[in-house]
């Protein structure tokens, strides 16, 4: 792709890195079988090849307007372009970019602002997102059907072994999933432990960032990734061999800190350090002898793995976590195009609901249609949205493993 980027952008290196993008791609076409959005609309501007062109014409001067917004709002960020692209377009990057751009020119109305301020002043924070889902949780029994499908239920989280093994990892405990799902990371402790990890949680590493920084206040979302490497950086030289992020989303995002923070020169070096470490628990396990579980793979019946977008088109892990399932012995069922969207997407299922609401109604029809027991996943966020769509209970695929 030519491109001829505007004069006033001179000197602006996420400009000159998004230039270096559009450049790659071709015009082909490929990403548009695989776009949820497009596949659902049926119009190319909400496609990745016409999210492309409007911020090439916005880079290239031309005024973007509340349509340009909205377009780019509706892109799910799930990066199955990516996967699709055969020239390696990095989308994901590219639309963030573009994004903030527009954002920096396209005021919002007054209620969308508020809603998205609101979003990023509780959300990220556990201490104040906890006593909200504890509210919730204790009223959900008289709540409407709408509302109480979206309040998770409350579930023991186990007890976490202390630390007794000279192999460490740290795990990222996030904002959101110490209240809406504390048994995966629980149960990540207890199989580390059986297989000699001790897993440490690190308190004053918070939110990773991926909440503020993909609602185009990247500033606020550096300033997390910049907290955990603060945080986790003691451990690390004291020898901690990975940093696990037990949700899929926030793995892209801490594997991203090397990029998001190439151009800090306080930074720089620890955020590739992080990144390096960062792992997702199944391309630990993945590597262990898992013998000493002793599992009991009948346990749950029939399973239905969910591969969410940022496990296997952000982190390009497709296929591994069935594969350990399968070989360990449980009965997966089969899930039609499970290359495809659920609908969550960090909080898009908050500011696109009635797409959100499609993609839900589709993956939830896929995956029933193979008659599971139970549903698995990778990530906190399709976790919950799935939970709101079906009967049957969703599980981070690491409690599978958890087993006495």
């Amino acid at each position: 792709m030519q491109t001829q980027i505007d004069a006033k952008y001179d000197g602006n290196p996420q400009v000159a890195h998004a230039e270096t993008i559009l450049r790659k791609c071709v015009h082909c076409g490929f990403c548009l079988a695989t776009c949820p959005t497009y596949n659902l609309l049926g119009d190319e501007l909400d496609s990745p090849r016409g999210r492309i062109y409007q911020i090439k014409q916005v880079l290239e001067g031309n005024t973007p307007t509340a349509s340009t917004q909205l377009h780019l709002d509706r892109c799910l960020t799930c990066r199955n372009c990516e996967t699709t692209c055969p020239s390696g377009v990095e989308y994901g990057q590219l639309v963030d970019i573009g994004r903030e751009i527009v954002e920096e020119q396209v005021s919002r109305p007054l209620p969308q602002r508020l809603l998205r301020q609101a979003i990023q002043h509780v959300l990220p924070y556990r201490k104040r997102i906890a006593p909200l889902v504890k509210l919730g949780q204790a009223v959900r029994g008289v709540m409407p059907g709408f509302i109480k499908s979206s309040i998770p239920v409350q579930r023991d989280a186990g007890t976490w072994p202390a630390a007794r093994h000279n192999r460490t990892m740290l795990v990222l405990d996030g904002c959101a999933q110490p209240a809406m799902a504390p048994a995966t990371n629980a149960a990540t402790a207890r199989v580390l432990d059986k297989l000699g990890i001790s897993l440490l949680a690190i308190d004053q590493a918070g939110c990773c960032g991926a909440i503020n920084y993909h609602l185009n206040n990247q500033d606020d979302g550096k300033n997390w990734m910049r907290a955990n490497i603060d945080a986790w950086w003691p451990s690390i030289e004291a020898g901690a061999e990975a940093i696990l992020v037990t949700a899929s989303g926030c793995g892209v995002m801490v594997k991203d800190y090397g990029h998001v923070l190439r151009d800090d020169s306080v930074y720089r070096e620890r955020a590739q350090r992080v990144s390096a470490l960062a792992k997702d628990p199944i391309e630990v396990l993945a590597a262990e002898d898992l013998s000493a579980l002793k599992l009991d793979a009948d346990k749950f019946g029939r399973v239905a793995f969910h591969p969410p977008c940022t496990l296997q088109h952000g982190q390009k892990l497709a296929g591994v976590t069935e594969t350990l399932l399968t070989n360990a012995g449980f009965d997966l069922t089969p899930i039609a195009e499970a290359h495809t969207c659920c609908g969550s997407a960090g909080t898009y299922s908050i500011f696109q609901r009635k797409l959100s609401a499609q993609l839900k109604k589709n993956k939830v029809d896929a995956i029933e249609a193979g008659l599971p027991d139970v549903v698995a996943t990778a990530n906190i966020g399709c976790q919950l949205h799935l939970q709101s769509g079906t009967a049957k209970t969703v599980y981070h695929w690491i409690e599978l493993l958890d087993q006495p």
